[in-house]
């Protein structure tokens, strides 16, 4: 509250609040009632001011007063009774939770957090979508980008092919050829990474007003892009299942669907995939209602053999398949694909040529470089071992805190789990989020790939930091303040 202009509560103490101070107005509400329930000045079953009360006597929004009460309520200090307002909850503050221990860093996450995507960040990266560089084979990777610099003089001139490098994507048609479907060279268009796919493949088939059907829950930076391009988002129930189906068909039928992304094999987040029978029933239904299939395949190479394949069940009649080799090889040399019909593709090089010409040749002579070394197959297989330890590991630190998968995976890079039930209508993922990012650690939470709401707070563990007892302490401490059996 200002000081010389506050409203003194009968029987409630006056807080002392600058505008003019360091850090938001929330963090200093938060801290200054945070020290006067841990000085007892604020006893145990002491009514707090009304939401409208507060904001009124001190002049400030009441979404500034909501906002300070969450973050009371998700550390424990307050409790919210519905139709009764906030009481005080508890005496101590857990330490690793304290404000003033939290107060150095950004106070909030959200799906598109640039250290959720930098690496730079010293954060523990739990939510985030890459792997230790040792985990990648480092060295093949290195030499490989070394052996791409030696580029021949007679292509410093150019911009390069506009489907990308022709070595790699004659080697990938080679390999998918004899792996998954036929396929040439002249289908394969190289892209910066899975999510430029995705956003070449909106620009080129939909246009703003367009329904677009994802999994639900989805790929959070995919649900950003759609809606950015202005389509209106359907989410389809995914869960250890596989899809629903039939809530697929009925909105099928009143959306009129243009396009749906799936993850076929080891879906973002779930690490779940889709059985024979249910591919081809979305063959079907999208044949029936006459809408495109997006396969996301970027975790093909972590799978095993056998495994469902839209692209290979339907030719690259209805499918468009995209690929990515950031989870084989390193995010940071951005190269992914597009496989598609000799007659979608022109116009998918089209757009790639208007939004940006070309792709790096560097970075796709690299791939190229280590996808063709003999260390590679050895570095997928040693990978997909250390993944699968991983996995098991995660499951069970996590159960000691409370914590169960929604979903059992079968393979790939994340566990999303988290404990059944929230203690509160008031306490949720994304403020657990916020505070783990001032703890020092980058949580993903459920709000990030759900569109429903979701009926337990979790989050997707990337297995290869989830052992650590930085984010153990971090949420057996939640776990406590909360009460959460």
């Amino acid at each position: 509250m200002m000081q010389g202009d506050s409203v003194e509560q009968p029987g409630w103490p006056v807080l002392a609040i600058e505008r003019a101070r360091k850090g938001s107005l929330v963090d200093q509400i938060v801290d200054a009632i945070s020290a006067m329930v841990g000085s007892r000045e604020l006893r145990v079953g002491t009514k707090m001011p009304s939401v409208r009360q507060f904001a009124k006597c001190n002049g400030i929004s009441t979404f500034t007063v909501v906002e300070a009460y969450d973050r009371l309520v998700t550390l424990g200090l307050l409790s919210s009774r519905r139709g009764s307002g906030y009481f005080v909850a508890r005496q101590d503050l857990p330490a690793l939770l304290a404000p003033a221990a939290l107060a150095a860093s950004p106070a909030a996450v959200d799906a598109l957090t640039p250290e959720l995507y930098s690496g730079a960040s010293e954060a523990l990266p739990v939510g985030a979508g890459w792997l230790p560089p040792e985990w990648y084979g480092e060295d093949t990777i290195l030499d490989a980008v070394r052996h791409a610099m030696r580029i021949p003089s007679t292509r410093l001139r150019g911009y390069g092919h506009p489907l990308g490098f022709p070595s790699l994507r004659q080697y990938m048609a080679a390999t998918l050829s004899e792996d998954l479907f036929p396929l040439e060279a002249e289908q394969v268009l190289l892209t910066h990474g899975a999510t430029h796919a995705f956003d070449l493949i909106l620009r080129t088939l939909t246009r703003p007003g367009d329904t677009v059907f994802v999994e639900d829950p989805v790929y959070s930076n995919l649900l950003s892009l759609i809606r950015h391009h202005g389509c209106n988002v359907v989410g389809i129930p995914r869960g250890e299942q596989g899809l629903d189906m039939d809530y697929l068909a009925a909105q099928a039928k009143i959306a009129q669907p243009k396009l749906m992304f799936v993850n076929t094999v080891l879906q973002n987040p779930l690490g779940t995939s889709l059985t024979q029978a249910q591919a081809h029933r979305l063959l079907g239904f999208a044949e029936q209602f006459d809408f495109w299939l997006v396969e996301d395949d970027i975790y093909r190479e972590l799978t095993a053999r056998g495994e469902a394949s839209l692209a290979a069940m339907d030719g690259l009649r209805r499918v468009i398949r995209v690929g990515s080799f950031s989870k084989t090889l390193s995010p940071v040399l951005r190269v992914g694909s597009i496989c598609a019909s000799h007659s979608l593709l022109p116009e998918l090089v089209r757009v790639k040529m208007l939004a940006g010409l070309t792709t790096s040749e560097v970075n796709e002579r690299a791939v190229y470089h280590a996808i063709t070394a003999r260390p590679y197959k050895r570095t997928v297989d040693k990978l997909i071992g250390q993944l699968e330890a991983g996995r098991e590991r995660t499951i069970e630190v996590l159960r000691g805190v409370g914590m169960a998968p929604i979903a059992r995976p079968r393979g790939g890079m994340f566990v999303s789990a988290g404990w059944p039930d929230a203690p509160s209508p008031d306490w949720n993922g994304k403020l657990v989020a916020d505070l783990a990012l001032k703890a020092g650690i980058l949580l993903a939470p459920s709000e990030f790939f759900m569109l429903r709401e979701s009926p337990s707070i979790w989050f997707r563990f990337n297995v290869a930091y989830s052992d650590d007892p930085q984010l153990l302490n971090f949420l057996a401490t939640v776990r406590s303040a909360h009460g959460i059996s």
